[in-house]
């Protein structure tokens, strides 16, 4: 097997699992991507292409797939002095291949800026500035200084597309330093790694999810126990004790080794293959006055806003589905799309604020409506009093099926897609076909307002987001329903 190349990327994989690195360079087709890496990806080329209007002039470096070809353009450009900044400059080392962000040339000295599209330098931010300089220095050329931009949460976009105060500046040098010493072995344990003959045998754990969500975890579960340990909610240091003594499959674990209440409760349910029901109090639910309204929102946030006036990830709403049942147990629907490409929070307050009246009691799944309500209401003075009128009437099931209802096939996890097939499966997301769960509307949302998007392709959106919506205020009320029989 030839000597495998590593990039910047494969080596952050492989620090995180060897397992995952070998996957992804010899079984990619393994992968199971969730519906948010197109959305990732998207939203790091945006934060990518603003770092490099924020600082004008320099030269792109092409041949994103002819990688030879890019290492002689940077090589040409960084010779001719054509350039003092480069967007993109490919440098190799050891045969770790790296593209910078930013690099730019000074006073005989490469100075790099390494663009993040979070709002925080996280650990393996570090790791990979630690990569970048490594693979510069090694490639021959003196390294002034790296940094780190992250997104400044506290900027308000002002609008007419000036993103000046977007990005935010660390310079990492020194932090960095203790890292390099460990880059050239842990390159040839990767490499070792890479050249195996077989898959390397690395049991599932925390490394799992820390720091991204590996993509091959179906493939690694695959011979698990149908009701592994690690389903365990919140389980982390006790799943590890569990795991470390030998124990897979949470039906074989000993009483005595759980402590956690909830861990407890899971337990038991998955012993007996059952759920567990404890009776639900008459007033959080059966003794609530009608009308009873069920909603439920979806929303937008981007790095970069599009909207003036907006904040870099605020949770922007342009949906909402209410279910409305009155005392004699009829059921109406109202609801909510904004998809003129505007700003849509107010056309979302005002109607809102008109479908739910001032009385009854309104059910949510989580504290995520009572979040961007609170939000609203700080944006739009005006009718911040009706909104918090609103917040106050808010109820929220999901603490109370927590409390009050677990069966085996929810796997640990109380989201309303985990609880619904066990209580109403005929309340299928997975038939809804192009919308089926927050990310993927997200997307839908984005691709409607988008200018090229076509008419037709914007009336089937619109019908695939509507009807997703009213899936979900419809599970509330299926969930009430069940509850307040309990």
């Amino acid at each position: 097997m030839p000597t495998p190349r590593l990039s910047k990327s494969k080596i952050i994989s492989g620090l995180q699992c060897p397992k995952r690195l070998y996957l992804e360079t010899h079984h990619p087709e393994l992968a199971e991507e969730d519906t948010g890496t197109e959305a990732r990806f998207a939203t790091g080329h945006a934060v990518g292409e603003i770092a490099r209007q924020l600082r004008p002039g320099g030269h792109l470096v092409e041949h994103i797939k002819n990688l030879r070809a890019a290492l002689k353009s940077t090589s040409d450009l960084l010779q001719s002095k054509r350039s003092a900044l480069l967007y993109e400059a490919a440098f190799e080392h050891s045969g770790v291949l790296i593209r910078a962000d930013i690099l730019r040339q000074r006073a005989g000295a490469l100075h790099l800026t390494e663009v993040k599209s979070s709002t925080t330098i996280k650990d393996y931010h570090l790791h990979d500035a630690a990569i970048q300089a490594w693979v510069v220095s090694g490639a021959g050329h003196k390294l002034g200084s790296i940094k780190i931009a992250c997104i400044d949460s506290d900027f308000v976009y002002p609008g007419n597309n000036d993103y000046d105060g977007l990005l935010g500046y660390t310079d990492v040098t020194e932090e960095i330093q203790p890292l390099l010493k460990d880059i050239p072995k842990s390159v040839m344990e990767l490499r070792k790694w890479l050249t195996g003959k077989t898959i390397p045998d690395i049991d599932m754990g925390a490394q799992c999810n820390t720091p991204f969500t590996c993509p091959f975890q179906s493939f690694c579960g695959i011979d698990l126990p149908e009701y592994p340990v690690t389903l365990l909610p919140r389980g982390g240091k006790v799943v590890d004790a569990l795991l470390a003594e030998g124990y897979q499959d949470l039906k074989k674990v000993p009483k005595d080794k759980l402590r956690n209440e909830t861990h407890l409760r899971v337990w038991r349910a998955t012993r007996k293959g059952k759920p567990e029901i404890k009776p639900v109090p008459a007033e959080l639910i059966r003794n609530k006055p009608y009308p009873r309204y069920y909603l439920d929102f979806e929303t937008i946030q981007f790095a970069v806003p599009i909207w003036a006036s907006t904040r870099p990830y605020e949770q922007l709403p342009f949906q909402w589905s209410c279910h409305i049942e009155n005392k004699a147990g009829d059921i109406t629907h109202r609801e909510f799309l904004d998809i003129s490409g505007d700003l849509p929070v107010r056309a979302f307050t005002e109607s809102l604020i008109d479908a739910v009246g001032t009385k009854g009691p309104i059910f949510v799944y989580s504290a995520f409506e009572s979040r961007v309500i609170r939000d609203l209401a700080n944006r739009l003075p005006e009718h911040a009093k009706a909104l918090m009128a609103i917040n106050g009437r808010l109820v929220d099931l999901l603490p109370i099926t927590r409390e009050h209802y677990y069966h085996p096939e929810m796997m640990g996890s109380w989201s309303i897609k985990s609880v619904l097939p066990t209580i109403a499966p005929e309340l299928d997301y997975s038939s809804l076909g192009e919308v089926q769960d927050g990310g993927m509307a997200q997307m839908a949302f984005l691709e409607i307002i988008a200018a090229v998007t076509t008419n037709i392709r914007k009336t089937n959106l619109r019908k695939a987001l509507l009807n997703y919506c009213r899936q979900d205020t419809q599970s509330l009320l299926k969930l009430a329903e069940f509850l307040k029989k309990q």
